[in-house]
């Protein structure tokens, strides 16, 4: 796993560095990505993968030995909600392949955007499982229960303008980077009480007031009292 700043030090980038196996992730590798992400002092972090591909999710060598599956699969989902709850704006940049877990921890981003190059494929039925850190409720959240099962079902492998149109990504672009600038460009601040409030409405819960005390708060830092 790497960590480094940008230049400007206005955000992270957090790159899955085992281009060899196409940046699978061992238990190791999961608690080092948590680790990236929670302690970034950035408000921004652009989460990518060396090499080709940006995740192939769990390394099946780590799973075909499990003695506990149930405490794996726990502990991918820990660092998943770690990821989402994180006090940074996460930022998915896919570039290549992502499958599986791959998937899952690019659900747990605050934004996913893609490069043409990127595919999404939720494979684990083809194998005799599926993605359990997370994405069974985080992909519909995100698409809709009737395109997260075909998804899910079908194994199939889904581009990035199909990503886009079924909500998957936000955008397809050249250069993650220049999303993780463009975000980093506006407030930290106000960065974080919308990502809170974001995610807590899309949940369900009642905002309006966390709302109002996060616009006073925000007004008195800029305008003063």
């Amino acid at each position: 796993m790497r960590a480094e700043r940008a230049d400007d030090g206005e955000y992270r980038t957090v790159t899955i560095d085992r281009p060899e196996a196409r940046n699978a992730l061992t238990p190791e590798a999961l608690d080092a990505l948590e680790r990236a992400v929670v302690d970034a002092t950035e408000p921004v972090v652009l989460l990518r993968g060396a090499g080709s591909a940006f995740c192939a999710g769990a390394d099946l060598g780590v799973v075909e030995s499990l003695e506990d599956p149930a405490a794996f699969a726990g502990h991918g989902q820990r660092v998943a909600d770690a990821i989402e709850s994180a006090d940074p704006v996460v930022i998915a940049g896919v570039d290549g392949a992502a499958r599986g877990g791959g998937v899952e921890l690019a659900l747990a981003c605050d934004l996913r955007v893609a490069t043409s190059e990127a595919t999404f494929a939720e494979s684990g039925v083809s194998i005799g499982l599926f993605g359990a850190w997370g994405g069974t409720a985080r992909l519909p959240r995100v698409v809709g229960e009737g395109v997260a099962l075909d998804i899910a079902c079908s194994a199939r492998v889904v581009d990035a303008e199909e990503a886009r149109e079924i909500g998957l990504v936000s955008r397809v672009v050249d250069d993650p980077a220049a999303v993780a600038r463009e975000v980093a460009d506006n407030d930290p601040g106000a960065l974080g009480a919308v990502k809170r409030l974001v995610r807590a409405g899309a949940r369900g819960a009642e905002t309006a007031a966390d709302e109002r005390a996060a616009f006073e708060r925000l007004h008195a830092e800029r305008f003063g009292e």
